[in-house]
């Protein structure tokens, strides 16, 4: 592995991916608009408790500048990541890309001899694709957090960060349990308490028959060598503790210099994705503990484009993110079209950074488009990742057709000189004046008709605020 050094309008806004979205239905986007706006205000209320104490921008602050600070010495706080686990026993891998983090770990489990695995929630497993490596060695993974186990019955894909069945409302999830978890009773109802019931029946033979447990982690520590992993729900708990084989697939960017960094995180990070003072169940572990725990404990460090995000002076502060989804539950975007429509393991905003970076502008080159620059993603992100300014600086790397660059070209050529400028404004008014009694087009033909086709293309004004201003306000 190589690390180197050092709200607008929104009617007509074009999808994510130039494939059609996966919203299926107006009640779908009730889903979301409800839950995003419960989160949103749970987070609101938390967060402004320590407004009112003058803290919350001084964590937001100290919080960015340890990330940066990683950032810089990345390649040193890694190598002592890996000195500090191996000396409390545990087994450090490196891996460059999906393909060999997902053979190391499928090599793992086959020496342990089993075929079964339970997971801890993890996006870094899921940017891997790793339970679809282990399907095709025979491997099963049973994912146990509650909305993962949701989204894997269902044969579909996460659409949020941090609740990923975001997109399934209640009498969804029961038929979906009666249908496909087995042992469950045809009697069940769409009760929240009797889902979550008749799940933890499903699971808890899980926890006890498996014998190799995989996750990820919200932070590692280099001073100490210790993974970390923050929930709500106490699965994960059960995975770290129970199996004797644990392996933790983990980001290079997660790293934290010392111990004492988890301090601020560990303020922020409830705060701005459940909206908690703090999380149910934090766990934490350092290698191996003779008679407590897992007896063999394996971390695979990936990389998979990390390093060449790193290289980007402007866009690796996307490397900074915690992953609590805070950006996704204000983004106007995310909200009206969903998690699935962006095409990508991170969706809303900072996967809109992410992603393109991570695997490739060309094959996400609509991502960086798929915003309003609104800048509200920003204003609620705990370690200020600016990323509105990452979504303008992705859109100049991104490729350009050719009826693209000749327009921006012309629009250039004329918005480069007042006079052009001014010309091209007064023919604008001219040509528009068949229509100003309308006020606005309602149909263009093409290229224009991809405009007018969901919203009006508003009539140059009569008058212009420059002419305004020469004949109302110069001499003033």
């Amino acid at each position: 592995m190589t690390i180197p050094h050092g709200s607008g309008n929104l009617v007509g806004l074009p999808f994510p991916t130039a494939a059609k979205p996966r919203v299926r239905d107006i009640g779908l986007r009730a889903n979301l608009r409800r839950a995003t706006g419960t989160i949103r205000a749970k987070r609101a209320a938390v967060v402004g408790e320590v407004e009112e104490t003058g803290d919350w921008e001084p964590l937001r602050e100290a919080g960015r500048a340890i990330k940066a600070r990683t950032m810089r010495h990345l390649p040193e706080l890694l190598e002592r990541f890996e000195a500090k686990a191996t000396e409390a026993g545990a087994v450090v891998h490196w891996a460059r890309d999906a393909g060999e983090a997902n053979r190391i770990v499928a090599d793992l489990i086959r020496r342990t001899g089993e075929r079964e695995v339970v997971k801890v929630k993890s996006m870094a497993t899921q940017e891997i694709g790793l339970n679809e490596a282990l399907a095709a060695q025979g491997i099963a993974a049973t994912e146990t957090d509650l909305a993962e186990l949701i989204v894997q019955l269902a044969g579909d894909e996460p659409s949020h960060i941090l609740v990923p069945a975001i997109h399934k409302n209640r009498s969804e999830i029961r038929e979906l349990f009666r249908a496909r978890m087995p042992g469950t009773d045809d009697s069940l109802t769409d009760e929240p308490r009797d889902l979550a019931e008749a799940a933890r029946k499903h699971l808890r033979a899980k926890f006890l028959s498996a014998k190799v447990a995989v996750s990820g982690a919200n932070f590692a520590v280099a001073e100490t060598g210790t993974l970390v992993v923050v929930e709500s729900e106490g699965n994960g708990r059960m995975c770290l503790t129970l199996p004797e084989t644990l392996i933790s697939v983990v980001g290079v960017e997660k790293i934290l210099p010392e111990f004492a960094d988890l301090e601020v995180f560990m303020q922020l990070l409830p705060r701005s994705s459940t909206g908690e003072r703090m999380n149910p169940y934090t766990s934490m572990w350092t290698g191996v503990t003779e008679g407590d725990g897992p007896s063999s404990v394996h971390i695979v460090l990936i990389d998979n484009g990390r390093s060449a995000t790193l290289a980007d002076e402007v866009g690796r502060q996307a490397l900074h993110c915690i992953r609590c989804s805070a950006c996704l539950n204000v983004c106007p975007v995310y909200e009206r079209t969903g998690g699935h429509a962006y095409g990508s393991v991170y969706p809303g905003p900072i996967g809109a950074i992410l992603s393109p970076q991570l695997t490739g502008i060309e094959a996400n080159k609509t991502l960086p488009f798929a915003s309003t620059l609104c800048g509200a993603c920003y204003e609620v992100c705990p370690v200020k990742i600016n990323i509105p300014e990452v979504l303008v600086h992705l859109r100049q790397e991104s490729p350009k057709n050719l009826a693209e660059k000749s327009a921006m070209g012309a629009a250039a050529w004329v918005m480069g000189s007042r006079r052009r400028y001014e010309a091209g404004l007064r023919a604008a008014r001219m040509g528009s004046f068949p229509w100003r009694a309308k006020g606005s087009l309602k149909h263009m033909p093409w290229p224009m008709s991809g405009w007018t086709s969901s919203r009006d293309l508003p009539v140059p004004p009569k008058e212009s605020f420059r002419d305004w201003w020469k004949r109302e306000g110069e001499g003033r």
